[in-house]
């Protein structure tokens, strides 16, 4: 299995495919096993699709420190490294990136700060800005243990981060805030510095986010689109992945390449 050295540890990575690099994130549960369903479709449409678990996810270590790390402050800038240093060990230049909800915080990080780097963004069912405590928010919508939650979800879990990491896993990940941290999370100020071509899509049944929080997102874009799947769960890329390759690859059909810039919005109020 490939994985390469980033900050001593070992981080597990998957290429497929050829042509335009498009790097799948997953989301704060996940690793690169999520996007079974997404990723053979966008091979056949041309794309090379790079997969990789970010740290303590999956297959990559997590480090003696990682639950220190995990609620830490050093998270999300640690995930926008990782993504650059992911990059340059594998001689990626600028690409297309895909983000499924904690996917997409690690997604636009990038893009603000490699505004050169990234070709186009796609993100989904990713918070806006939180109203709350993250902390106190996800008491709300994560209130069961591992062994108190559906055994087939249990079995998903075993299989993505190994029998004897899943339990300790989930109950970190439901009680933390990882990329959305643990007090009130606001991602504004970074959309407004995304300056490639980006598209949200949203669920209107998200059981974690309301759609309300895909428009936000959308209007703090400068050169933003929206896409809202009806009837339609949180996690989009296992609910519907024929319509969420769909949306990805007629979002690019209409960017055509290179990508045009189109004129920016004016800011949300």
């Amino acid at each position: 299995m490939p994985y390469l050295t980033i900050d001593s540890l070992q981080v597990y990575y998957e290429v497929h495919g050829e042509g335009e690099t498009m790097i799948l994130l997953h989301h704060g549960f996940g690793c690169t096993k999520m996007w079974k369903g997404i990723y053979p479709a966008l091979v056949e449409a041309g794309y090379r699709v790079v997969m990789y678990d970010r740290r303590g996810y999956g297959r990559s270590e997590g480090g003696d420190d990682f639950e220190e790390f995990y609620v830490s402050d050093r998270f999300r800038p640690h995930s926008v490294n990782e993504l650059a240093e992911l990059k340059d060990q594998l001689g990626i230049g600028p690409c297309h990136l895909v983000g499924q909800c904690e996917g997409g915080v690690v997604a636009p990080d990038y893009a603000a700060r490699f505004p050169d780097q990234v070709k186009s963004l796609v993100t989904s069912s990713t918070q806006c800005f939180s109203e709350m405590p993250m902390a106190e928010f996800n008491a709300t919508k994560f209130p069961k243990a591992f062994r108190e939650i559906d055994p087939a979800v249990q079995e998903t879990f075993k299989d993505w981060h190994g029998k004897d990491q899943a339990e300790v896993s989930y109950n970190m990940f439901r009680r933390f805030g990882g990329a959305y941290g643990k007090d009130h999370f606001d991602l504004r100020n970074t959309l407004r510095d995304v300056s490639c071509p980006a598209l949200v899509i949203y669920p209107d049944r998200s059981y974690i986010f309301d759609v309300e929080q895909g428009v936000a997102f959308y209007k703090n874009l400068p050169f933003g689109e929206l896409l809202v799947l009806p009837d339609c769960g949180h996690n989009t890329s296992e609910d519907r992945p024929e319509d969420y390759v769909r949306a990805i690859l007629e979002f690019q059909h209409r960017l055509g390449s290179p990508s045009p810039r189109r004129r920016p919005r004016p800011p949300a109020a």
